[in-house]
């Protein structure tokens, strides 16, 4: 049987590259995000894809493209909840309010919205099951200069993927993380002319192909349901995270 998966954020960068990958190994691929031309894009014409919009932090968005996805499938396997926004370096009391707040409520609401409604229909399927991955972030367990909002909201993600974690056991649900460093992205970019060090310095960081983030979650989705990647970190071997601070 073909697999089924829903990536989140697949319009570019980490999202799009996973979603092509999926697709080149006869997955069937739904890719969220916000802009239609950008998931078309990214999809490419693969006759396995499937374009869903949706903003993941609106409940009755995400409700509808989950409803399509699993009725031109017939069940869902996996979901890939990568869809995130950064924000600008600053210290914490030059944050703005409503930065923070829409920080959250992408990063942390909108992976809740679609974590819950992947949970409703693999409890629900039959056979029942599937799996959940968040993307965490390196900062889920330490922080950048100046990343308050962003830091706090992968740390919030560990809370999530826990908590999904234990629920999902009686569901043959198996959430797990993947904890990403400096993948080249167009976000990622700014890595290659020169970041903020906590020293107060400005260096390149090294970093590495997004092709290695991909494959790294195509192994997770790959494994059976009883086994578990809880945590994964993939990263630019020699980028400042080990010794970060």
């Amino acid at each position: 049987m073909t697999k089924t998966v829903v990536i989140t954020g697949a319009g570019r960068g980490i999202g799009k590259a996973c979603a092509q990958l999926f697709l080149e190994n006869g997955w069937r691929v739904g890719l969220v995000g916000r802009t239609a031309d950008t998931l078309g894009a990214a999809a490419d014409g693969h006759e396995n894809a499937l374009i869903l919009p949706a903003d993941v932090s609106n409940e009755a968005e995400v409700a509808q493209v989950f409803d399509k996805a699993v009725t031109a499938w017939g069940r869902l396997d996996c979901l890939f909840n990568n869809a995130g926004v950064s924000v600008p370096g600053s210290p914490v009391d030059e944050i703005d309010v409503g930065t923070w707040r829409q920080c959250l409520e992408i990063n942390v609401t909108g992976s809740f919205i679609c974590a819950r409604t992947a949970f409703r229909i693999m409890r629900q399927q039959d056979p029942q099951g599937g799996r959940i991955i968040n993307n965490g972030s390196v900062s889920a367990y330490v922080p950048r200069w100046g990343s308050a909002a962003y830091t706090t909201s992968k740390h919030a993600i560990t809370g999530l993927t826990r908590s999904i974690s234990l629920d999902g056991r009686p569901y043959s649900i198996a959430c797990g993380q993947i904890d990403i460093g400096n993948a080249l992205t167009d976000m990622a970019e700014k890595m290659t002319e020169g970041v903020p060090q906590a020293d107060g310095s400005m260096a390149v960081e090294p970093v590495m192909d997004v092709s290695n983030v991909a494959g790294s979650l195509l192994h997770m989705c790959n494994l059976p349901l009883d086994t578990n990647v809880q945590f994964m970190t993939v990263m630019a071997t020699n980028m400042p995270y080990i010794g970060r601070g």
